[in-house]
């Protein structure tokens, strides 16, 4: 089943004591790319929430938004009495220098904004190997909503890939019906300029090396095999499609095929009903394949 590399989806849990809320959008990438969006220290969290992304998304760019609220309780809010201790004995020995006052009991208030005596009530307490398994559960139920999203649209470009493909097939059914008229018209023209043209210049040559050389030369420009190849490619692109897993890097793969094949055809048929056909097949690929880099 295709599957669209654009989607979103979303995923929350609350209890009495913690409110969490996910979303996950994801856009197009060659490759998976994750960027986690969080307030601290559920930040530090990044490379697990990279691996739980890589068991389900295999391309594009993940942008993980995590927030989080919490109930604060009084044991939230801690001194830190190791780093208050250690400021306060600083200015004071500051002081004893200077010929000041106790500068650790009037600079109290300034004391205790500096960095590390007071920490985030938000984080102080929070253990993240005990957070972890309710965060995953959630990020997971996102990811499947996300995954969900993206398959829908999967299907919608699998049906419009399919009806290219098959646009492609009428016009190489037309092309294959010109093939024997063009090959024979062809061959009987080169042989007449030839025959032409060694009369203009009064040279003899014998009758069946003439046919012969024609015939390598008509060969070389004959385009049953292209047309052969191309319908193969064709059948293996409905293939693809209906793989059960999605498979957007093989359809691109495949797509750059039937365009080198598409072209061998157009450069060796000098005939203007072909090369309309060509032109319409090569449009039509031109579509298939912006929709394949979309696909994961």
């Amino acid at each position: 089943m295709l599957c669209s590399m654009t989607g979103y989806g979303e995923a929350s849990y609350q209890d009495d004591n913690l409110h969490l809320a996910i979303e996950v959008r994801s856009v197009n990438n060659r490759y998976l790319k994750v960027s986690l969006r969080a307030g601290e220290p559920y930040n530090l969290l990044e490379a697990e929430f990279e691996k739980v992304i890589r068991r389900i998304v295999r391309r594009g760019t993940i942008q993980v938004h995590l927030r989080c609220q919490r109930r604060l309780s009084p044991q939230d809010f801690q001194i830190n009495g190791v780093a208050l201790q250690s400021y306060i004995r600083q200015l004071r020995e500051l002081g004893g220098a200077l010929g000041l006052a106790d500068p650790g009991t009037s600079l109290m208030p300034q004391v205790l904004a500096l960095p590390g005596v007071v920490p985030e009530p938000a984080t102080s307490s929070i253990q993240l190997d005990e957070e972890w398994p309710r965060v995953e559960r959630v990020l997971e139920e996102a990811l499947r909503r996300l995954q969900t999203m993206r398959q829908e649209e999967g299907r919608a470009m699998a049906q419009e890939l399919m009806q290219m493909r098959d646009h492609i097939a009428t016009e190489l059914d037309r092309i294959r019906a010109q093939v024997p008229r063009v090959s024979i018209l062809f061959r009987d023209r080169l042989y007449d300029r030839v025959r032409n043209l060694i009369g203009e210049l009064d040279v003899r040559i014998d009758r069946s090396d003439l046919i012969k050389e024609v015939a390598i030369f008509a060969e070389r420009s004959d385009i049953a095999e292209e047309v052969v190849r191309l319908a193969s490619h064709l059948d293996q692109f409905q293939e693809i499609v209906n793989e059960p897993e999605s498979a957007g890097r093989k359809l691109e793969f495949l797509t750059q095929e039937m365009f080198r094949e598409t072209n061998t055809i157009g450069s060796k048929a000098s005939d203007v009903e072909i090369s309309r056909h060509v032109v319409e097949i090569k449009g039509t690929l031109e579509k298939i394949r912006e929709l394949v880099q979309n696909l994961e």
